[in-house]
């Protein structure tokens, strides 16, 4: 006689692999209200401003409420696994933007300086193009590696988008910033696009020459300095920043796009010594530029003193340099608003009159919401930056690991500098709030940043597929004698 005795089977299999959550309701959910709050937010200004609803009121909320819809939609279907706060709380950004601009709109005195007046409509066709990118960016990159095959076409790319600024006839001179190009009757802010385009280049980049720069030489002060000869990229990229800060007088983009690098570089080489040498030759190269460029002395002497650029722009006759009252109005717009703020459309931000909807927007929340609305308008920034983080900590892959960590860095960059010039914290920048401000480049260039850390978190979120079972390990058989 003989006994058959089955051996166990064996099953190997991922964590998270079966049934994992795709989080694509919660996505819907959270939508809902992103587009919830800013309709009630665009009737409470018609109330404030005419005591009854505003007559666009339905139309708004329905394009707004179908452009968060496809994009949803086009998320569920080509990223599946995405996160699922992105979205909506870019939406949620989006929509407040459009109502203050709206709000804003309403302005007499904005209107009779051509500062407002349709600017809502503009904003919102602008948004449509944007999750239209936003759209294509997640159909047609299947997957974010396939960026690290254009490195170096990217770094031309870049170079190219801020040139184009210097072209005669092209470019525009805006207040003595040239960051501009004419095309017709619309201008375009290359920058804005350059920042996505130089992130990719720099993850590529960086995931190639991360280990030569991780050496260090020596030990000077509890720093580890980097090797003489790894100090060419960090030194090209200064004094990249440093000519777009000379010849284009933009202090803003020099700082993005020099920080985000910086960061980037921290993160790939996990030295802090690199950190060091991005604040001080961030430093030299801002001082030096600004004891000669009249353009960013003039945003200087106005952080230093708002109220004498103030007195001085008033003046029937001065010095004969351009003076401004915007950061003086800006502070008395905040200052006012106090803590809960005055309500919707019932601030008087438009004192501040060119650039009210677009860099100095930030007033007119924290006069019209206060010092709660403003605070949860930077929580709301800060959640898009850790769930960047969060993407980059997930991510599989260390180019995608970089991209996350440089376009949540540019983002969460962006915001500062634009809140900190806006609140005098630092001098102004000419920046604008991404998706808050006016501005199609802005708003469309940050819809395909949106777009290409979904498409990283949904490569890292995704479960990765469970290994074929053996059958003729389930079906092997000992026999044993009896």
């Amino acid at each position: 006689m003989s006994s058959t005795t089955n051996s166990p089977t064996h099953h190997t299999s991922t964590i998270g692999a079966i049934g994992a959550p795709s989080r694509r309701n919660t996505e819907l959910a959270l939508l809902v209200f992103a587009v919830v709050i800013p309709v009630f937010a665009y009737a409470n200004v018609g109330l404030a401003l005419d005591g009854k609803v505003p007559a666009g009121l339905l139309s708004y909320g329905l394009g707004l409420g179908l452009l968060a819809g496809v994009a949803h939609l086009v998320v569920r279907k080509f990223a599946p696994y995405a996160d699922p706060l992105l979205l909506p709380l870019a939406t949620l950004l989006n929509g407040l933007g459009l109502v203050a601009i709206w709000r804003l709109d309403q302005s007499k005195l904005l209107q009779a300086i051509n500062v407002a007046g349709g600017k809502a409509t503009n904003q919102l066709i602008y948004t449509a193009m944007g999750i239209a990118l936003f759209i294509a960016t997640l159909i047609f990159l299947k997957d974010h590696r396939t960026l690290q095959r254009y490195t170096y076409i990217s770094m031309a790319t870049a170079l190219v988008l801020l040139l184009l600024p210097l072209i005669p006839g092209l470019g525009a001179n805006v207040l003595g910033a040239k960051i501009w190009i004419r095309i017709g009757s619309f201008t375009i802010q290359p920058g804005e696009f350059a920042k996505i385009v130089l992130a990719i280049f720099f993850a590529g980049y960086l995931m190639v020459k991360r280990d030569a720069l991780a050496l260090a030489s020596r030990r000077f002060m509890g720093l580890y300095l980097p090797r003489g000869r790894d100090l060419g990229p960090i030194v090209v990229v200064w004094a990249m920043s440093i000519l777009i800060l000379v010849f284009e007088t933009d202090l803003g983009t020099s700082l993005l796009f020099f920080g985000m690098f910086v960061i980037m570089l921290y993160v790939a080489t996990e030295r802090t010594s690199w950190i060091v040498f991005g604040l001080l030759m961030s430093a030299v190269g801002a001082v030096g530029v600004a004891s000669f460029e009249s353009h960013i002395q003039t945003r200087v002497h106005a952080w230093l003193d708002p109220m004498r650029e103030y007195k001085l722009s008033r003046m029937v006759t001065h010095d004969g340099i351009a003076h401004s009252d915007q950061l003086q109005q800006a502070l008395w717009a905040f200052g006012s608003g106090g803590t809960l703020g005055t309500g919707w459309g019932q601030g008087h931000s438009e004192q501040i009159k060119f650039a009210a909807n677009s860099d100095f927007i930030l007033a007119t929340f924290g006069e019209e919401l206060g010092l709660a609305g403003i605070m949860a308008i930077l929580l709301i920034y800060g959640l898009i930056a850790e769930r960047g983080i969060r993407t980059a900590l997930a991510a599989r892959d260390p180019f995608g690991k970089l991209l996350a960590v440089g376009l949540s860095g540019a983002f969460a960059l962006q915001v500062f500098v634009v809140a900190g010039g806006v609140m005098g914290l630092i001098p102004l920048t000419g920046m604008t709030m991404p998706f808050l401000a006016y501005g199609g480049s802005s708003v469309i260039a940050n819809w395909a940043l949106i777009g290409i850390l979904i498409r990283i978190s949904d490569t890292a979120r995704r479960p990765a597929p469970t290994p074929a079972s053996n059958p003729d390990a389930e079906m092997t058989q000992v026999v044993r004698p009896s």
